[in-house]
């Protein structure tokens, strides 16, 4: 069987990679253990070589059919698609986004369409397609309302894949993650992004940026627990979905300012003075419209799992990305 990894370049698409190679099987369109015989890594740039002969790259626009055609065959059995232009960027570059988020989604399923077994395919969602007067914990019935272009474009996404998947075109499971947080690299256009720099750029020996108030209230979840989960999803029995195919994803609610003394009490005071608060209006409304809390007791029931607290998340990335830290 082969899978498909959109957005395979990026941080996430690489760790799923590898944890994919670590498995012998995924469950296939029969509901089947099948092999993975192959990994491809579809998007905008290239991937880094990730030595293993099972995996290959696609470098172009998701949203060209042509492209989509080659990508997607009568051998695809899984598909994680989670390519998308982020929230920030979304937010300044309409037309981009729309493109990247909305038409390319959509021709990735017509392109399932035309299968003649529907593969499955775990969709990214976000936290961003809440917005407006929230209750303090979210709950499964909560009105979707985004106050962003990103968080409005991955609510389409969330109906769209829903629908294929009603249709039968598609076995589609759509997981709104947390904000992940800590990601490794350099700060990206995400309104996010902070909830990484705040601890990745101390740690670096730098001075993190915090452009939200302290006490904004954030849902987070590690890059170690958001790959567990995209596998957890797509090994789902479809009918334990009951025909709800958007699932809320376990994660840590924590304010910026119990972030910072997390970090405080893993990697000393001298580490987390090096968070400056500077507060950036556009980020901050951005942010303060996603929910800080939700209640994730369905998707537990369903086998998602949620980091212990903030701290966790900090030795997590401490142990994957900064082993001088460490002990």
């Amino acid at each position: 069987m082969e899978v498909l990894i959109t957005g395979g370049a990026g941080f996430l698409g690489r760790r799923l990679t590898r944890k994919l190679l670590e498995r012998p099987t995924l469950t296939g369109p029969d509901g089947r253990a099948q092999p993975i015989e192959r990994i491809v890594l579809l998007d905008v740039a290239a991937a880094p070589d990730l030595e293993d002969p099972r995996v290959g790259c696609i470098v172009g626009d998701l949203a060209n059919p042509a492209l989509l055609r080659h990508a997607v065959h009568s051998g695809t059995g899984s598909i994680f698609h989670l390519a998308a232009v982020v929230s920030g960027q979304a937010e300044a570059e309409f037309d981009l986004g729309m493109r990247v988020n909305v038409d390319a989604t959509r021709a990735l399923l017509e392109a399932c369409r035309t299968l003649a077994k529907p593969p499955r395919c775990v969709f990214a969602s976000s936290v961003a397609v809440y917005g407006g007067e929230l209750p303090e914990t979210v709950v499964d019935t909560t009105a979707v309302d985004p106050r962003s272009s990103y968080g409005v474009e991955k609510a389409i996404g969330e109906l769209l894949v829903s629908e294929y998947s009603r249709r039968g075109f598609v076995d589609g499971r759509v997981l709104r993650l947390p904000t992940i947080s800590v990601r490794p690299g350099k700060p990206n256009q995400a309104a996010s992004s902070f909830a990484s720099g705040i601890v990745r750029e101390p740690l670096n020996g730098e001075r993190g940026v915090c452009p939200v108030a302290p006490g904004t209230r954030v849902w987070l979840l590690s890059p170690r627990e958001a790959i567990e989960n995209l596998i957890v999803a797509h090994e789902l029995a479809p009918e334990r979905l009951q025909g709800r195919r958007t699932i809320n994803v376990p994660g840590v609610s924590v304010t910026v300012q119990e972030m910072v003394q997390a970090l405080e009490r893993v990697a000393g005071a001298e580490v987390a003075k090096r968070v400056e608060w500077r507060l950036d209006p556009t980020v901050d409304r951005i942010v303060s419209s996603w929910p800080g809390a939700w209640d994730a007791t369905r998707a537990r029931a369903l086998g998602f799992t949620g980091d212990a607290d903030f701290d966790a998340i900090i030795r997590a990335y401490i142990e994957d990305e900064r082993p001088r830290f460490a002990g």
